[in-house]
């Protein structure tokens, strides 16, 4: 699949243990089923209120769907942490340190992949990207299980959600 500017995706192909197999076009792997990487961040305001944002209609993945992580693919040759930080500044307009708090792998709606939840502080305003983020809002953590109840979330989002509330978020193989 090509990004909205028309570059063709690529991304690293892994296996099981998250060791790289070859760089494959990232919609012949989510077709394929085949492990590649996604990293993901958790964004939190100074108060310790969770972003959550509507994602656009246009989007080929989850359009008008809510979600409260904010990511992508991995590029190949990208670290977990770069990823991240790059789709924030793609996304939110913001530029900031991220830390990784956990990965898995991710069985996934769409197709499986390993996932990984950074977590950062957002002290700035954010300037979403309008082809990736139709709305925005900040939420306590009990609001956001609320909203998962309510609104049409990402299903992987819900699933990340689950297992940080119920302490299921160990590390993975490296």
């Amino acid at each position: 699949m090509a990004d909205p500017v028309g570059r063709v995706e690529l991304v690293e192909r892994v296996d099981e243990q998250d060791q790289v197999l070859g760089v494959v076009e990232r919609g012949e792997a989510v077709r394929r089923g085949w492990l590649h990487r996604v990293a993901t961040t958790v964004c939190r305001d100074a108060g310790g209120r969770v972003l959550v944002h509507r994602r656009a209609d246009g989007l080929a993945r989850f359009p008008g769907q809510y979600n409260w992580l904010v990511g992508g693919a991995v590029d190949v040759g990208e670290s977990w942490e770069e990823a991240a930080v790059r789709e924030l500044a793609e996304e939110l307009g913001v530029r900031v340190d991220v830390r990784l708090a956990f990965k898995f792998l991710c069985r996934g709606a769409i197709s499986p992949y390993w996932l990984g939840v950074h977590e950062a502080v957002i002290a700035e305003e954010v300037s979403p990207d309008p082809a990736e983020i139709a709305w925005h809002g900040w939420v306590s953590e009990g609001e956001l299980w609320e909203l998962t109840r309510q609104l049409a979330f990402v299903p992987d989002g819900v699933e990340v959600l689950r297992r940080v509330r119920s302490g299921a978020v160990v590390d993975e193989p490296a």
